[in-house]
């Protein structure tokens, strides 16, 4: 089993999410109905990433702004928090904190959605044998850092610090690993249509350059590219390979397929497979693409991965999300009910993967399975997906009450959820 990297995320007041404090595994599925906030969960992670590999403002600006990012209410609250612990491949531990704050415009020129960077941590242990530990206490609204390290540059209240903490070596794996975590919403029309060339390191979030991906892929990992062909198969009876080509300046995908009545297979352009084909692979190529050694990818999130995909391929899906999470964090979202089933008497999973997401008056509550669902399973009176069927996989009473707790408590990295 592959080391755990994001362990516990703590949030406040982000999007729908008034506050939650989660623990993670392995392989994590957020599980609730459409419209209950799951894909808030996954955007929290997929905000930190873009905002260190890029900026807040672009970050915002793809969000429609920072108002559309912390939690509206009666109380409007002007600032929401994200509080990540984890774990790094040379088993240091440590979390990492930023909290960001709405604030009105100083001057009609700066008119709406202005915001500051309060306050921003980051704490690196790996352990009293094995070095020192390193941390930064960052706030950039006042323009002041205190750090284990001399000579750490300024913050800026509109830059997230890790930036520039990367420059150092003591911050930079924590940086990479963050920046790599890579959310999925994939999109078959942008995984049909023909593509601009790309370096193909790394899936983009919903599949556009696939083709280029699959390309390097097949020459980087030929094996990686075998047992994806094998899972699609699987998923797709009849597929038998599949290819980046070039159109023109562009690239696309061809598949090979067996046809009835001809021992040759067919060749068939990306613009003739279904959504159910192209979504699978899109999916199992995000699970096992390869990056580069220092941009390995250590966490991937897929919203609804079985979307399109026939109800007997599920299991083949299943599998995949499984042997993926040996070497890659995965957390998806579903509301399937014969997806989540597959976790009944699995050995190397069960109900404690299940992440229960409820709306309650217009707030998302996130946590683990409340007793009397855990009750029925233990007894196998029920199956993960009856009790979603009939709307009783619900979280418990802890994160119901968390959920009201404006004052959740974002910066003690040592202790558990609760």
């Amino acid at each position: 089993m592959a080391d755990v990297f994001l362990r516990r995320v703590r949030l406040r007041n982000f999007k729908s999410i008034p506050a939650c404090d989660v623990a993670l595994g392995p392989l994590t599925f957020l599980v609730g109905p459409n419209g209950s906030g799951k894909s808030n969960f996954l955007d929290a992670l997929r905000l930190t990433s873009d905002a260190l590999s890029d900026t807040l403002d672009s970050a915002f600006r793809e969000r429609g702004g920072v108002a559309e990012v912390r939690r509206r209410s009666k109380g409007h609250p002007n600032h929401f928090a994200v509080s990540l612990d984890f774990c790094l491949p040379d088993g240091a531990l440590g979390f990492y904190y930023f909290e960001v704050a709405a604030r009105k415009a100083t001057s009609r020129s700066e008119g709406e959605g202005w915001y500051e960077v309060r306050e921003e941590r980051c704490t690196i242990d790996p352990g009293p044998l094995f070095g020192e530990r390193h941390w930064y206490i960052a706030q950039p609204s006042k323009r002041t850092v205190t750090s284990s390290l001399v000579n750490m540059p300024r913050p800026m209240p509109d830059r997230l610090y890790l930036q520039a903490a990367s420059g150092f070596d003591e911050f930079r794996q924590v940086y990479d690993a963050l920046v790599a975590m890579k959310v999925y919403n994939l999109n078959p029309d942008e995984i049909r249509a023909p593509q601009a060339p790309d370096p193909g390191r790394v899936l983009a979030r919903d599949g556009w350059n696939i083709a280029s991906v699959v390309g390097e892929i097949s020459k980087q990992s030929p094996e990686t590219n075998e047992r994806i062909t094998e899972f699609l198969g699987a998923a797709v009876p009849g597929i038998t390979e599949f290819n980046r080509r070039s159109v023109g300046q562009l690239v696309s995908l061809d598949f090979r397929q067996t046809v009835a009545g001809d021992e040759r297979t067919w060749s068939f352009p990306a613009s003739s497979m279904s959504d159910g084909t192209l979504r699978a692979l899109a999916v199992l190529v995000a699970l096992f693409q390869s990056g580069d050694e220092g941009l390995r990818t250590k966490l991937v999130g897929i919203e609804e991965p079985e979307a399109a995909i026939h109800p007997a391929a599920l299991a083949v899906l299943f599998d995949a999300l499984c042997e993926a999470s040996l070497t890659t964090q995965v957390i998806v979202t579903s509301h399937s009910a014969d997806l989540i089933d597959l976790l009944d008497g699995h050995r190397g999973f069960g109900s404690e993967s299940l992440l229960a997401v409820e709306m309650i008056t217009g707030n998302t509550v996130i946590g683990e399975l409340d007793d009397v669902g855990k009750s029925i399973l233990r007894e196998r009176l029920f199956t993960p997906g009856d009790l979603l069927r009939n709307q009783q996989l619900l979280p418990d009473e802890t994160a119901r009450m968390l959920s009201t707790d404006m004052q959740l408590d974002l910066l003690s990295p040592d202790s558990s959820p609760s």
